[in-house]
C-alpha cells in the first residue's frame, strides 16, 4: 500500500514564494529603467532589422526580406510578452544560429545546386539588361552630344554628363543608370559632382580601353541606350546592336540576324548553331556540380588524391601535437621540477601569436634560397617546393603552433585526477608506467577525447595555415585544375571557386564540395563522439 509524502511547512513556503513572484511583472515589463533600456534596444534591433528588409527586397531577395520580417516579428512578440521568459534567454543564441549556422548550410546547399559561376552570376531579367547594355555598339544617328568627365564611386569608373535639355548634371556607373546628381559645371566643364571623384585624364594611361567599353545606361528602359565616350570628354548615345523579344524569349542581333534563343536549362542565349551569348543566368542543375566533382577526372583525380591527404594531415595534426603537449605536461606535473610555472610560461609562447603570422615567418625561414634554416645548416632543402618536404613541413610547422593547446589542455586534466587512484596503483605493486598505462591515460582520453576530436574537426579545415604557409604548392603537374600537393579540400574548393584567380569562378562546384567537406567532417564527429561515449562506460 502506498503512502502519500505529506510536503514540509518549508517547501510549502517556497512553493507559495513561487506562485507569488510568478504572478509579479518582470521589472523589463513596467514603466522604468528595465523596461526604457529593453525599448531602447529592441528600437535598434528593429531599426536594423527595417533597413535589412528594405535593402533585401530593393535588391529583389523576396525569400530573405520575408523571413527578416518573420524574424523581427517573432523577436518582438518574445520580448514583448509576459509568457516568453526563457525564450528571452534562449533568442540572442537562437538568432545567431540561424543567421551564421542555419542559413549559411541552406545557402551553400542551394548553391550546390545551381550553375553560379563564371557567365552565370546574375538572375535572367539581369541578364538580358547586361547583354543589351554591353552590345550597346551602334551610335544614334544626330544624337546630342553631352560635355561628359570620367568619374569614380567605390573603384568603379563612371560617367558624369551635362544633360543639354535639362541642364544638370546626370552621373552612374556601369551597374547604375545615369541619376541626377547635385555639382557644379562652368559652360560645359564639369568641376564638381557630388558623391563621385573627377579622375583626371592624366590617372587613366593603364584604363583607356576600360573608359572606351565603358556604357552608362540613360535609363531603365534598355531602348533608349546608353552614354559612352571615345576621348573622355564627350559622350554619345548608342543603342544595342542587340534586341530582345519577350514574347519568343529570344535575342536578335540586328548586324547579322543571328536569332539566339533562350535554354533554362543551361542559362544561355543559344543560336540554332550551337554559339551562345557569353552573358548568361543562373539556374538549377541538378546533381551535375557532384557529378562534375567525382566523375569529371580532371576533379575527381587530385580530389582524391587530396582528400587522402587531409585526412593524413588531420590525423597526424592531432597526435604529435598531443603527444608533445602530453610528454611536456606530464614532465612539468612533476613537483620535483622547480621553475615550472616559468617552464609553462614559455611553452605557451607559440601559442600567443597569431596562427597566420607564425605560418608567414615559417615561410620565410624556410624559403629555399634566403631561409634561415638552409642558410644557418648550408644546405639548400626544398622544404616548401618539394611534394614529400613540404607535408614533412607542415608537419613541423602545426606542431609548433598547436602542442601549446595540448599542453594546456592535459595539465588541466593531469590536475583534475586525484592523486589517490596513483597511490593504490603503485601500493598494488604496479611500476610508474604501468601506473600511467592504466590509471593516468585512461583518466585522460574520458576528459581529452572530445577535444581531440574538435582538433580533428579544426585542422580538418585547417585553411590558414596551408594558405599561409605555401598556399597548398607545389603544384601538382597532372592535375588540369590548379591544385597543388599539400592542399586540403578546403583550400581545393578555394581555389576552385576562383578566388585565387587561377580559374574561372565555379561557385556551384564549390558548394557541392563544401557540403562533401561537412558530411565528412560530421560524420567522422559524430562517430567519434559515439565512441568516447562508450568510453566513459569502461
Amino acid at each position: 500500500m502506498s503512502q502519500m509524502i505529506k510536503p514540509s511547512k518549508a517547501s510549502l513556503k517556497r512553493t507559495a514564494r513561487r506562485t507569488e513572484l510568478s504572478k509579479r511583472d518582470s521589472a523589463a515589463t513596467k514603466w522604468g529603467t528595465g523596461f526604457l533600456i529593453k525599448l531602447i534596444l529592441m528600437g535598434i534591433v528593429n531599426a536594423l532589422g527595417i533597413f535589412i528588409i528594405f535593402t533585401a527586397f530593393g535588391v529583389g531577395s523576396v525569400t530573405l526580406g520575408s523571413l527578416m520580417i518573420v524574424l523581427l516579428v517573432a523577436l518582438d512578440w518574445v520580448y514583448f510578452s509576459r509568457r516568453t521568459l526563457a525564450l528571452k534567454y534562449l533568442a540572442p543564441g537562437l538568432v545567431f544560429l540561424l543567421v551564421f549556422q542555419a542559413f549559411v548550410i541552406v545557402y551553400t546547399a542551394y548553391i550546390a545546386f545551381t550553375n553560379y559561376g563564371h557567365q552565370h552570376t546574375l538572375d535572367k531579367q539581369s541578364a538580358i539588361e547586361s547583354i543589351l547594355l554591353q552590345n550597346s555598339s551602334q551610335r544614334v544617328e544626330n544624337s546630342p552630344q553631352y560635355p561628359l568627365v570620367i568619374v569614380e564611386q567605390g573603384g568603379e569608373l563612371g560617367f558624369a554628363v551635362i544633360d543639354p535639355d535639362e541642364n544638370v548634371i546626370k552621373a552612374g556607373t556601369a551597374s547604375q543608370q545615369l541619376t541626377e546628381v547635385d555639382g557644379s559645371f562652368t559652360g560645359k566643364k564639369i568641376t564638381e559632382v557630388n558623391g563621385y571623384r573627377i579622375v583626371p585624364l592624366s590617372e587613366l594611361g593603364d584604363r583607356q580601353n576600360e573608359v572606351s567599353q565603358l556604357r552608362v545606361a540613360l535609363s531603365n528602359n534598355p531602348d533608349e541606350g546608353a552614354i559612352g565616350t571615345q576621348t573622355g570628354t564627350v559622350g554619345y548615345q548608342f543603342i544595342s546592336s542587340m534586341t530582345y523579344d519577350p514574347d519568343t524569349d529570344s535575342m536578335t542581333d540586328v548586324a547579322t540576324g543571328t536569332v539566339y534563343h533562350a535554354n533554362d536549362d543551361t542559362g544561355f542565349f543559344e543560336a540554332d548553331d550551337g554559339s551562345t551569348i557569353n552573358v548568361g543566368w543562373r539556374v538549377l542543375v541538378g546533381f551535375s556540380n557532384f557529378a562534375k566533382g567525382f566523375g569529371d577526372s580532371r576533379y575527381a583525380q587530385p580530389f582524391l588524391q587530396v582528400l587522402i591527404w587531409n585526412v593524413v594531415f588531420a590525423f597526424l595534426s592531432v597526435v604529435t601535437t598531443f603527444l608533445l603537449g602530453m610528454a611536456l605536461a606530464i614532465v612539468l606535473n612533476d613537483e620535483r621540477l622547480k621553475g615550472r610555472k616559468i617552464y609553462r610560461t614559455l611553452l605557451l609562447l607559440p601559442y600567443a601569436f597569431p596562427s597566420f603570422m607564425t605560418a608567414f615567418l615559417f615561410a620565410g625561414l624556410m624559403n629555399r634560397s634566403y631561409g634561415f634554416f638552409n642558410q644557418m645548416l648550408g644546405v639548400e632543402v626544398p622544404w616548401l617546393t618539394d611534394p614529400t618536404m613540404a607535408k614533412v613541413s607542415i608537419i613541423l610547422v602545426n606542431l609548433w603552433m598547436g602542442f601549446p593547446y595540448m599542453f594546456l589542455i592535459v595539465t588541466g586534466a593531469l590536475q583534475a585526477i586525484p592523486g589517490e587512484l596513483t597511490e593504490a596503483a603503485k601500493i598494488d605493486g604496479a611500476s610508474p608506467f604501468q601506473a600511467w598505462r592504466n590509471v593516468t591515460l585512461p583518466q585522460l582520453m574520458i576528459s581529452l577525447t572530445p577535444l581531440l576530436i574538435a582538433s580533428f574537426a579544426f585542422n580538418f579545415n585547417n585553411f590558414n595555415l596551408i594558405y599561409m604557409l605555401n598556399g597548398g604548392g607545389p603544384r601538382m603537374d597532372d592535375a588540369s585544375v590548379p591544385v597543388g600537393h599539400t592542399d586540403i579540400l578546403i583550400s581545393m574548393v578555394y581555389k576552385i571557386a576562383g578566388l585565387t584567380g587561377e580559374a574561372a569562378p565555379n561557385y556551384g562546384l564549390a558548394a557541392a564540395m563544401s557540403l562533401v567537406i561537412f558530411l565528412i567532417v560530421g560524420s567522422v564527429s559524430l562517430y567519434s563522439f559515439k565512441k568516447s561515449k562508450s568510453m566513459e562506460a569502461m
